[in-house]
C-alpha cells in the first residue's frame, strides 16, 4: 500500500511537471511522461504479459496496456499517462478495501494442551500429550487444561466447558463422567483414563476443522475482471475493425486516419470511471460501517451479505448476555427480599457463576458471622446454618432427599429451592439474559427477505428451545458440540439457493470453524474470543445483533450504487465510443468525457458513507 502510493505521488509530480512547465523541448517532456509512466504503469504492463503467457488475454490488465502504449503510439503522451495514473488510484483504493488475513488463528491456540501429567511406575511424569497412549492415567490440577478426551476415575471437580460448548455455566465432574480435551479444570484434582489419544480428541479435531473450514470458502471475484473478460476482447475486436476494415473497403481513405481513430477508441475504452467508483464504493461502505461500529475485512463480504438468505446464530453471548442473573425470585411463608437474602448468604463463600449472580442481585452487605457453617453436598446444593436457622439451597434432587415437599418451577434456568428448617420457602431462576435487541434483529431479518433464521447452541434442550421461542428463530439445534455445528452449517449451506449466502454469528472460540465455513462469519468483537475474531469477516465491535440489521442495509445500499454507477458509465461510455468510432470526438474530449463520467461516479459511490438508518 505504502509503495504503491509513494510509485503514484512520484509519477503524478512528474506527470504535472511535463504537463505544465514548458521545456521548450518536445524530446524532454516526452521523456518524462515515459519515465512517469515507467514508474506507474510498468507494474501493470508486466502484468498484462504475464497473464497472456498463461492463456488469460483479456483482462484489464491487457486492455489498459494497449490502450495506454496506444496512446503514445499516436502522439497523446499525457492522455497515456493520465489513464494509467487513473487506473492505479482506483487499484489503490482496491487495495486498500481487499482482505485482510482472517487464517490466522493463533489465539485459538490456547486451548491447545502444552503438557500431561501422566502416572507412569508410580510416579508423575509431565510429557507431551502427543506421546500419552490410550489406556493412561493422567491427573490434572485445578487451573490446568484436560489434555486429553478420557473419563474420570478419581476425585471430583468443576470444569470450564466454554472453550468447546460456549456455556459459560461451568459443569459439576464426578467419578465415571466422560470429559473433553480443552476444558479448564477449577478447582479439585482428578485422574483421568485416557480414551483417545490426542490427534483423534477434541482439540485437535476442532484445529483442524478451522483450516479445513478456511478452505471450504470460496472467494468473490473482482468485478472488474469479470467485466474486462466480456469487455476487453469486445473492444479489441471493434478496434482492429477500426484500424483494418474501412482502408480496405474504400481505396480513398487512408490507413492512418483509421487506425488513429481505432487508437482513440481504445483511450476512450478505458473503464475509468468504473475502476475508481466502484472499489470506492466498496471502500465508503467499509467506512460507513465502521462508524457504526462494524468492522469488514474486505470489500467482497459486502456483496456476499447483500445476497443474505440464511442467518445462523450461535445463543450464549450472541443472542443472550452470556452472563448469568437472577430473574425470578418466588417466596412462600416469607418474602422476597429475606429469600434473596438467605441464599446470598449460603452462597457467600463460593465463586460459582450461580452464586456470584445470588450476590450481585442481593446486592448487600453479608454479616459473615451470622453464617455458622456451610457444607457443599456434590450434585445437589449446600446445607447451613445461618443464626439459628438451618438452611437447604440446592436443586430438586436434594429436596427430594430431604424429603422436603415443594412446589417445583418449570421455569427454563437453573433453579435454587431453598428451605428454612425443613420447610420449603420459595424458589430462585436464574439464567441467561437475552439481549435487548435480539428479538427485534430477528423481526427485521425476516422482514428484510432473509429466508431463515437458525440458532445453534451447546445448551441443554428445553434452554435452547426456550430461547428460540422467544425470539421466534425459525430452527433450533441444541446440545451440539464444535464438530456438530460445523456439520449442521454443512447441512444448511445445501438449502440456499446458487446465488444466496450463509452468514453465521459467534463470539467464542467454538465458534471460529463455523465462522471460517459459512459464506460470511460475523464476530461479535466486544466480549468475543480473538479466535472467533480472528477467523470472521466480519466483526460488530459492540456485541449488539442489531448490527447485523445494520450490516445488511449498509451492504444493500452499497450494491446499489454499485449497480447504478455500473449502468451509468456503461451507458455513457457506449454513447462516448460511438462517437469516437465514426471520429466526432477528440482525443481531449473523449478523455474529459471519461473524467467527466468518473467524477460522477466517484460522487454517487460518496453517498454510501451517509448511513441514517438506525436500528
Amino acid at each position: 500500500m505504502k509503495k504503491k502510493g509513494i510509485k503514484i505521488i512520484i509519477a503524478l509530480v512528474l506527470f504535472l511537471m511535463a504537463l505544465i512547465i514548458n521545456f521548450n523541448n518536445e524530446w524532454i517532456n516526452n521523456t518524462i511522461y515515459i519515465i512517469s509512466y515507467i514508474i506507474v504503469g510498468l507494474e501493470i504492463v508486466r502484468k498484462a504479459i504475464r497473464n497472456i503467457t498463461r492463456g488469460k488475454v483479456f483482462d484489464e490488465n491487457f486492455l489498459m496496456t494497449v490502450a495506454t502504449i496506444g496512446a503514445f503510439g499516436i502522439g497523446e503522451f499525457p492522455e497515456a499517462v493520465a489513464v494509467m495514473l487513473f487506473y492505479q488510484v482506483g487499484e489503490l483504493f482496491q487495495s486498500y478495501a481487499v482482505d485482510k488475513s482472517r487464517k490466522s488463528i493463533s489465539s485459538l491456540m490456547d486451548i491447545r494442551p502444552d503438557f500431561a501429567n501422566v502416572e507412569r511406575d508410580g510416579k508423575i511424569q509431565k510429557v507431551n500429550p502427543n506421546y500419552v497412549k490410550i489406556g493412561e492415567i493422567i491427573v490434572v490440577k485445578p487451573g490446568e487444561k484436560v489434555p486429553l478426551d478420557g473419563y474420570v476415575i478419581e476425585g471430583k471437580s468443576t470444569i470450564d466447558t466454554k472453550a468447546l460448548t460456549g456455556e459459560s455455566l461451568p459443569r459439576e465432574l464426578t467419578k465415571g463422567e466422560e470429559v473433553l480435551s480443552g476444558c479448564i479444570n477449577l478447582n479439585g484434582v482428578i485422574k483421568i483414563e485416557v480414551t483417545k489419544e490426542y490427534g483423534d480428541g477434541t482439540v485437535s479435531k476442532i484445529l483442524d476443522l478451522v483450516e479445513n473450514a478456511s478452505s471450504k470458502k470460496s472467494k468473490s471475484e473482482n468485478f472488474i475482471t469479470k467485466f474486462a473478460r466480456y469487455y476487453t476482447p469486445i473492444v479489441v475486436i471493434i478496434a482492429l475493425i477500426l484500424a483494418i476494415l474501412p482502408p480496405l473497403i474504400i481505396k480513398d481513405w487512408a490507413f492512418s486516419d483509421w487506425l488513429y481513430r481505432a487508437l482513440s477508441f481504445l483511450v476512450v475504452s478505458c473503464p475509468c470511471a468504473l475502476v475508481i467508483s466502484i472499489p470506492l464504493s466498496f471502500f465508503g461502505g467499509i467506512g460507513g460501517a465502521s462508524k457504526k461500529g462494524i468492522l469488514i475485512k474486505g470489500s467482497n463480504y459486502i456483496e456476499q451479505l447483500a445476497n443474505t438468505e440464511i442467518v445462523v446464530f450461535d445463543k450464549t453471548g450472541t443472542l443472550t448476555e452470556g452472563v448469568f442473573e437472577v430473574q425470578k425470585v418466588k417466596a412462600i411463608s416469607i418474602s422476597e427480599e429475606e429469600l434473596l437474602k438467605i441464599t446470598a448468604y449460603i452462597e457467600n463463600y463460593s465463586n460459582h457463576p450461580i452464586a456470584l449472580s445470588v450476590k450481585k442481585a442481593y446486592n448487600k452487605e453479608i454479616d459473615e458471622k451470622q453464617i455458622i457453617k456451610t457444607e457443599e453436598l456434590s450434585g445437589l446444593g449446600i446445607v447451613a446454618r445461618i443464626g439459628e436457622q438451618d438452611v437447604l439451597v440446592g436443586n430438586e434432587k436434594l429436596m427430594i432427599e430431604k424429603q422436603i415437599k415443594f412446589t417445583k418451577c418449570n421455569d427454563i434456568g437453573t433453579i435454587l429451592y431453598v428451605a428454612i428448617e425443613r420447610k420449603y420457602v420459595g424458589y430462585i431462576v436464574i439464567a441467561d439474559k437475552i439481549k435487548e435487541d435480539s428479538k427485534k434483529s430477528i423481526e427485521y431479518l425476516k422482514k428484510n427477505k432473509i429466508k431463515q433464521t437458525v440458532m445453534l447452541t451447546g445448551d441443554r434442550k428445553d434452554v435452547g428451545e426456550s430461547v428460540a421461542k422467544k425470539l421466534g428463530v425459525d430452527k433450533v439445534y441444541t446440545e451440539l458440540l464444535p464438530n456438530e455445528k460445523v456439520e449442521k452449517v454443512e447441512n444448511l449451506l445445501k438449502e440456499k439457493s446458487e446465488k444466496g449466502k450463509l452468514a453465521f454469528v459467534g463470539d467464542g472460540i467454538n465458534d471460529a470453524p463455523v465462522l471460517a465455513l459459512a459464506d460470511i462469519g460475523i464476530a461479535m468483537g466486544g466480549l468475543g474470543s480473538d479466535a472467533a475474531i480472528e477467523a470472521a469477516d466480519i466483526v460488530l465491535m459492540t456485541d449488539e445483533p442489531s448490527k447485523i440489521v445494520n450490516a445488511i442495509h449498509l451492504s444493500k445500499k452499497t450494491m446499489r450504487i454499485v449497480r447504478e454507477n455500473i449502468i451509468f458509465a456503461i451507458f455513457i461510455k457506449v454513447i462516448v465510443l460511438i462517437l469516437s468510432a465514426f471520429g466526432l470526438s477528440t482525443m481531449w474530449e473523449a478523455v474529459f468525457a471519461d473524467v467527466g463520467v468518473s467524477v460522477l461516479a466517484i460522487i454517487n459511490a460518496l453517498r454510501v458513507l451517509r448511513i441514517n438508518k438506525n436500528f
